[in-house]
């Protein structure tokens, strides 16, 4: 099947790989002409713009934009459907808010343009292990363009299956689903990676406490200097708190178990804040995750306001003089 991909980065460029590996076409195009190349060089065809995309693109064509999410992304469809046709489709598989699937679906229906929103996950190891793939949009375009989300997708692979799961869509066996409507994609990938942040997060706070078993401030006879690679290591092997992101925990430790090269300041690409607005729409407690989204927050602060005020309340109270 025939793809063309706008956005050539970690993510973008590797999909397309995976796809060439599969017998699917693609017509790629990226501000650096740099990554086009590249692509090229492993079998896709080149475009200078996104007129030339299109023109390279048998109907009914298929765009996927994988931008970050923001004024790039809604530019990019904007252009693009103005440039397309109907029965075309535009694909946004980026962490866009699934509100504005929802707006653009809209937009783009009377020019009976098709929009579909693709959460996806894997990241940098996308192009071996697959990509986890949460669609939203109508029926018959998302059954249309099954080949190139069965081929992007992991696949079954060695995972037991759930048991009481028969008759039931084998897609989402292979790592995919189909959603929902236009905005159900990326509203399953959003809190997706809320969850995430609770996780990284317990993970993050668990192993903070094994570092500072040997703390000066314990009893001496109550102090532990423990391996926290070992730990990180034993846990991936029939542990209950076994995950992918442990591996990647473990890993990391195996190089560096100080973490030297890391300063603590924690990002966030704001589907945390998406997830909690929802959650608050929903009337949903979300404690766990919200309380990881504010420590992010707090990762970029050495000192804070609130912490100075915080002391100044001390003091006036009670007369506690902070540390010198």
């Amino acid at each position: 099947m025939q793809l063309g991909m706008i956005g050539l980065g970690r993510m973008g460029g590797n999909i397309v790989r995976r796809l060439l590996r599969d017998g699917h076409t693609a017509v790629v195009f990226d501000q650096n002409p740099e990554a086009v190349a590249a692509l090229v060089a492993e079998g896709a065809t080149g475009a200078a713009s996104l007129e030339e995309l299109i023109d390279k693109l048998d109907a009914p064509r298929t765009a996927w934009v994988m931008l970050p999410a923001g004024a790039i992304t809604e530019g990019t469809v904007a252009e693009l459907g103005g440039r397309m046709a109907a029965g075309d489709a535009i694909i946004d598989g980026g962490n866009s808010f699934y509100k504005d699937d929802i707006r653009r679906a809209a937009d783009l229906a009377p020019k009976g343009i098709h929009y579909v929103d693709v959460g996806t996950s894997g990241g940098v190891w996308g192009l071996e292990r697959g990509y986890c793939m949460m669609i939203g949009g109508e029926t018959e375009i998302v059954t249309r363009l099954d080949p190139i989300f069965k081929t992007l997708a992991p696949g079954t692979g060695t995972i037991p299956k759930t048991p009481g799961r028969e008759g039931r869509d084998a897609r989402a066996e292979a790592g995919y689903i189909h959603a929902g409507p236009s905005g159900a994609g990326h509203f399953v990938k959003m809190v997706h990676n809320g969850i995430e942040y609770g996780l990284m997060q317990a993970y993050a706070e668990g192993f903070d406490i094994l570092k500072h078993a040997n703390s000066p401030d314990l009893p001496e006879g109550q102090r532990f200097d423990l391996n926290i690679g070992d730990i990180a290591e034993v846990w991936r092997r029939g542990s209950v708190v076994s995950s992918w992101l442990l591996d990647l925990t473990a890993g990391a430790l195996a190089g560096d178990e100080n973490l030297d090269d890391f300063s603590g300041f924690v990002a966030d690409s704001g589907e945390g804040r998406w997830t909690l607005n929802a959650a608050i729409e929903e009337s949903v407690p979300a404690n766990v995750l919200s309380a990881a989204l504010y420590a992010r927050f707090r990762s970029r602060e050495d000192a804070s306001y609130a912490d100075k005020l915080l002391s100044a309340m001390r003091k006036g109270f009670g007369g506690h003089q902070e540390p010198k």
